[in-house]
């Protein structure tokens, strides 16, 4: 049997001991179809992250990738979790594919997650992010990806 169909997903923190934590997501389309690079989803992924902030979710810097996107997120006494703020924005999206007709599942099965523990930490991922449209050889020069930006600017707090 296929060990990776078996093997058992880590739960999430229950608790975060910072006190407005910013997480390193990463999220991929079903079986990697690539479905992200293109202006009507970049245009979605723009608004929903604008409208964080209604229920203390910003967006920082972001990419989208093909068949993958990596965000920065900071929460600053959040009504939702981590957990629900994704499956919004994986239904967001999800709504832009519908309407470009592709069909149902977009989406794999959760997303990876990393609460960031210091400025050093969001740098270094970031330039690993900002890096990977020129890793897969879409484009020569990072800022080339049109793809890609800053929502808001997110400040990294020791608690």
């Amino acid at each position: 049997m296929n060990n990776q169909a078996h093997r058992k997903r880590l739960r999430r923190l229950d608790r975060i001991f910072s006190r407005d934590p910013v997480f390193f997501v990463t999220a991929c389309t079903r079986e990697r179809t690539p479905m992200l690079d293109n202006q009507t989803v970049d245009d979605a992924f723009r608004g929903f992250a604008e409208c964080g902030p209604q229920r203390g979710v910003y967006v920082g810097r972001y990419v989208l990738m093909p068949d993958h996107l990596h965000a920065f997120v900071g929460f600053q006494d959040a009504e939702m979790s981590l957990s629900s703020w994704m499956k919004s924005l994986k239904n967001a999206l999800s709504k832009v594919f519908r309407s470009q007709g592709i069909q149902a599942p977009h989406w794999q099965k959760g997303f990876f997650d990393h609460v960031l523990r210091s400025l050093s930490s969001l740098e270094e991922k970031w330039e690993y992010v900002r890096n990977n449209p020129v890793r897969a050889g879409l484009v020569r020069e990072t800022n080339a990806w049109p793809f890609q930006g800053r929502i808001f600017d997110l400040e990294y707090r020791k608690s």
